[in-house]
């Protein structure tokens, strides 16, 4: 089921990569979004509100586990274009051996710092015991979603987006009813639902690697090529270590603005955390498109096929333009019926509501230009530079720290809300620019 991407119409090529990639996501996001209304109806607004404070941490701790899967699996999708099989095998070999030692440190580097990160955030008092007990159990568990991201993105980069969105709806079932047996049946709380979670990304990754170790054999090692490679370790972390950073950037600048939300109290933080569940099932496309046009892009740059890069870029922000008008009328649209999903009978979603609307009014405005930073960014990457992506995440986290700041000095909780927005224009112009020098820089070396 591997796709060649050197061949064909590119958008034709992007959208039937990208639709299984998209289903994936949304089903992702629908877990999440379930999962939420599960904490918010079954445990109360608190659990809800707790769960809801570590979404940046959990975002930190997402970013790392695609970052490295990406950055480690461009050189596989190179290796693909050019059709070298030996390069295939062994950047998969490294690729598994880094992620377990990368796996291993950043496991103990959440267990010592978690608890003085949550006082950092201004998490509140009364939500702070679930919030630590939540993202520990995440934390413990940092393999699974590492593992299954890795395995999901070697398929990914020769052209198989369809077997990781199969096993990825088999883990969100999984994950839908331990969340109701561990929440309402065992009565866990919310550390039923980070067990829930943890679990189904486990049986995710096992079921991705057995169809690779059955089916994909080009991307399985033989016994001699287990071993680290220094020349492919240092081509991978070239990549990875800045697609990670990147993330760990853009994750930093939405902790602050977490904290700027946490200011306003549990119910703003509950209001908040239900708006921009809506907002991230919205916006699924984007990543999606991201990882597609990655993928394009790495196969096509080791083909030496620079115009047809640039053909798929561009097509790729005509069909993401089109998508985000309409993600942002169905978000503005959703939100007064899905707000009361989240909550029991005994909340008042009249205090809830004005917090949940300002936010999704102020991020659904600026949803083009969070689009264009996925398709740039990925592009970029794709053909191996790493380092403008990465500075990309420093002018988000710039903008989005001197909002936050900002509004944390007005005590302006609509200040806070354009946090995101203030991050996605200012880096979408940004990757813009630098996409542009990038294609020119490559165009030279060719």
């Amino acid at each position: 089921m591997e796709t060649d991407m050197t061949m064909g119409k590119p958008s034709s090529i992007l959208l039937r990569f990208l639709l299984p990639i998209f289903c994936g996501n949304l089903f992702q996001q629908f877990y999440n979004v379930v999962d939420t209304i599960i904490v918010g109806r079954v445990v109360g607004a608190g659990a809800l509100a707790a769960v809801g404070s570590t979404g940046t941490i959990m975002f930190l701790l997402s970013g790392i586990a695609q970052g490295m899967s990406t950055g480690f699996t461009v050189l596989t999708a190179q290796h693909y274009g050019a059709k070298n099989e030996k390069g295939v095998r062994g950047s998969v070999a490294n690729a598994l051996l880094l992620s377990l030692i990368l796996t291993a440190f950043f496991t103990v580097l959440c267990a010592l710092l978690m608890h003085p990160l949550l006082r950092l955030m201004n998490t509140p008092d009364d939500i702070f015991g679930d919030a630590y007990t939540y993202i520990m159990i995440i934390s413990i568990g940092l393999i699974a979603m590492i593992m299954y991201n890795m395995s999901a993105a070697l398929l990914r980069a020769v052209g198989n987006s369809k077997v990781p969105l199969y096993f990825l709806i088999v883990a969100v079932v999984l994950n839908i009813v331990l969340d109701l047996a561990l929440t309402m049946g065992i009565r866990m709380g919310v550390a039923g639902a980070a067990l829930a979670t943890v679990i189904s990304q486990a049986v995710s990754a096992v079921l991705c690697f057995i169809y690779i170790w059955r089916k994909a054999r080009i991307l399985t090692p033989r016994k001699g090529e287990w071993r680290l490679s220094g020349e492919m370790t240092r081509a991978q972390l070239r990549i990875s270590i800045p697609m990670t950073l990147q993330f760990a950037i853009t994750s930093s600048g939405t902790m602050i603005m977490q904290a700027a939300v946490n200011l306003f109290g549990s119910t703003a933080v509950a209001g908040y955390t239900a708006a921009n569940k809506i907002v991230m099932l919205m916006t699924q496309e984007m990543p999606s498109m991201g990882s597609a046009i990655a993928t394009y892009s790495g196969q096509n740059f080791g083909s030496r096929q620079i115009d047809r890069v640039k053909k798929g870029v561009r097509d790729a922000l005509i069909i993401d333009t089109i998508y985000s008008v309409g993600a942002a009328l169905l978000c503005v649209a959703l939100i007064p019926v899905t707000l009361g999903l989240f909550f029991s009978g005994s909340e008042d979603i009249r205090t809830l509501m004005p917090w949940a609307k300002t936010y999704v009014w102020t991020a659904s405005c600026f949803f083009i230009p969070l689009s264009f930073i996925f398709v740039f960014r990925n592009a970029m990457q794709g053909c191996g530079y790493g380092l403008l992506p990465m500075l990309g995440g420093l002018v988000e986290f710039g903008a989005r720290g001197i909002t936050a700041f900002l509004s944390i000095h007005l005590m302006s909780y609509l200040a806070a809300c354009f946090c995101d927005p203030a991050a996605w224009l200012s880096a979408a112009i940004f990757t813009g620019i630098c996409y542009r020098f990038v294609m020119k820089d490559i165009e030279r070396k060719f």
